[in-house]
């Protein structure tokens, strides 16, 4: 479990992150998700251990990241927005190096890492040869080496092509079956298809922190009916009606799911036809549009 808890980081005069504050369960995959400069990388830097906040802390299974990082680090894998690889290095030497520094079998885990990721058939090639999809690629391989239980992804598929995003989105879902899983991304798409929660970042403080099922739902129920039905008798105190031409949309203060339900009776009492009458839904891109209107 990690747990970030009134995190704030500076630098200099400008506030990076204010006050963010959040708990991840054991396998979640959750996305950090915000504009460039909205604070993602310098939560995710604290996370590591590889930034102190300034105030505030960070603890992982019960342990505090500042005060023994080690600890954290050694279960902990991180890939970072830009990785400093070894160009002159083959991808097998890169990451018999890597478990080296991380203390584990080489013999064992750089072939499993290999083909976790699919590099067998680049395996000897020295890595300024690769394309950036096949760079991002080893640099998941150096996260996931050491098996850990929480795997930190900074900005992974940024500068891919579609067929390398949609490898690299593969990579990161297997990976989700064993471990706790923290995306960055600016790219809603990306937080759509493989994480089951969002924390959304706006000028460094989170705005909203809520599991991607329960934040497609709005307090709007969608009612279909004869062009021209009269709605007006079936709000109640608290509920908004807009549209016309049987199509109407109904804000209720209630689940919608149980507005649904009183408006059809109330529809069926006043002898009105129900050709539809659903829960609207936002997609993420809209609802992320809509919390940073709000700044």
């Amino acid at each position: 479990m990690i747990e970030a808890r009134q995190l704030v980081r500076r630098y200099g005069d400008f506030v990076a992150v204010a006050d963010v504050s959040f708990r991840i369960e054991p396998g979640e995959v959750v996305g950090l998700l915000g504009h460039n400069g909205a604070g993602k990388t310098t939560i995710m830097k604290m996370l590591t251990g590889y930034l102190q906040p300034d105030s505030g802390s960070v603890l992982v299974d019960g342990v505090e990241v500042e005060s023994d990082p080690l600890t954290v680090q050694a279960g902990l894998g991180y890939l970072p927005e830009n990785l400093p690889l070894y160009p002159e290095l083959t991808i097998v030497d890169y990451l018999r190096y890597v478990a080296d520094l991380r203390g584990v079998d080489a013999r064992t885990t750089v072939p499993a890492a290999i083909e976790a990721t699919e590099l067998g058939d680049k395996a000897l090639q020295p890595i300024n040869t690769l394309s950036r999809g096949y760079r991002q690629r080893v640099g998941v391989a150096q996260a996931i080496l050491h098996k850990p239980s929480i795997v930190i992804l900074d900005e992974p598929t940024s500068g891919l092509d579609p067929t390398q995003t949609h490898e690299m989105r593969r990579l990161i879902t297997a990976m989700s079956e064993s471990a706790t899983v923290i995306l960055s991304t600016h790219i809603m798409q990306e937080v759509s298809a493989m994480c089951t929660r969002a924390l959304i970042l706006r000028g460094g403080r989170l705005v909203l922190d809520e599991k991607l099922e329960d934040l497609e739902q709005s307090r709007q129920v969608v009612v279909k009916t004869r062009a021209d039905a009269d709605l007006s008798g079936i709000v109640a105190a608290g509920d908004t009606l807009s549209g016309g031409s049987g199509v109407w949309t109904v804000t209720v203060a209630e689940d919608p799911a149980q507005a649904c339900a009183r408006l059809t009776k109330a529809m069926v009492a006043l002898d009105l036809p129900v050709y539809q009458i659903t829960p609207a839904r936002r997609d993420l891109e809209t609802l992320f549009r809509e919390v940073n209107e709000e700044a």
